[in-house]
């Protein structure tokens, strides 16, 4: 299934929907959250070659490393620090064009230069976030809000 993963052009919205169904497809019937979340990743690394995609767990008051792709990234994060933190503390998701000018950015890599980060959110509480930087600034928009919140939708925790 995974070799069948194809890369599309066209707009970011026709990425987006080409994609969705076929990371459906890779997660549906998979009963374990980390191969999920490490697919996810891997799928959306792979069409849109941003610098960082993963996901940061929540893991007793601390958003903790989970699956990603790209370079080494920072391990734990307090909520309210950075764009992640602060994703995190306000249950909603961040746009950041220019990560130098959001206060508190947390650079974990001197490439990126925005980041849009997701919350996933279940029984009104956030379980997790799904954080993505490029090396472009204004990178991310709201086609990526609406398709990255419908993925983590798709997520069964």
């Amino acid at each position: 299934m995974a070799e069948d993963l194809l890369i599309q052009q066209g707009t970011k919205e026709e990425q987006y929907q080409s994609l969705i169904p076929q990371i459906n497809a890779l997660i549906e019937g998979e009963p374990d959250l980390i191969a999920n979340l490490a697919n996810i990743t891997g799928a959306l690394k792979e069409q849109f070659g941003w610098l960082w995609i993963g996901f940061y767990l929540v893991k007793n008051n601390e958003l903790v490393l989970g699956p990603f792709q790209g370079p080494v990234a920072c391990t734990r994060i307090r909520k309210g620090k950075g764009v992640c933190g602060t994703a995190w503390e306000k249950a909603q998701t961040l746009i950041v064009p220019d990560v130098e000018q959001f206060p508190g950015h947390i650079t974990c890599s001197s490439l990126s230069k925005s980041e849009i980060v997701v919350p996933v959110i279940r029984h009104g509480e956030v379980v997790a976030v799904l954080d993505a930087d490029s090396i472009n600034l204004e990178e991310f928009n709201e086609t990526d809000r609406q398709y990255l919140e419908a993925i983590v939708e798709m997520i069964v925790f």
